[in-house]
């Protein structure tokens, strides 16, 4: 009688165990399921459409900006529009203003290698794009520099 009792107390161990790994490949399946559902299936957001080149506006005169320690940057640069701009003429004030509060100020040795000069250029872009981009239009999408040297 003594063994019955052993051999009944180890098969709830063992359906406990059995249960455990169940839920656990449930659940891997089921978290699983739905970071492929948010990476992959979701449908993308209306602002994420595909942006089509438009015409590209030059900024006449370069740009002679203080900066940092007595240097300074001569800078030329034109905005990427978008084909949603149209053809109609935008005034550029704006984008020299944010060009010069961007860089005034900045060091040399942060315009000096590509990927400070990147990452002003992105944040430049990201003032720019926010400027310009009004009433759910798109009107610029890149800026291009056409003259960069420093002194």
């Amino acid at each position: 009688m003594a063994e019955k009792k052993d051999a009944t107390a180890e098969a709830p161990k063992k359906s406990k165990k059995l249960l455990m790994v169940i839920m656990l490949v449930v659940v891997l399946l089921a978290g699983g399921g739905a970071g492929a559902y948010f990476m992959f299936l979701r449908s993308q957001p209306a602002e994420a459409k595909e942006l089509v080149k438009g015409a590209v506006v030059t900024i006449e005169n370069p740009l002679t900006i203080n900066l940092a320690e007595g240097h300074y940057l001569k800078m030329g640069f034109a905005l990427q529009m978008t084909e949603e701009a149209g053809e109609e003429e935008i005034n550029t004030a704006e984008a020299i203003n944010l060009a010069i509060d961007q860089y005034t100020g900045k060091k040399i040795g942060e315009l000096e290698t590509e990927k400070g000069r990147e990452a002003a250029k992105n944040e430049l872009l990201e003032k720019i794009e926010k400027a310009y981009n009004v009433e759910d239009k798109h009107l610029v999408m890149g800026i291009y520099f056409t003259s960069f040297v420093t002194q």
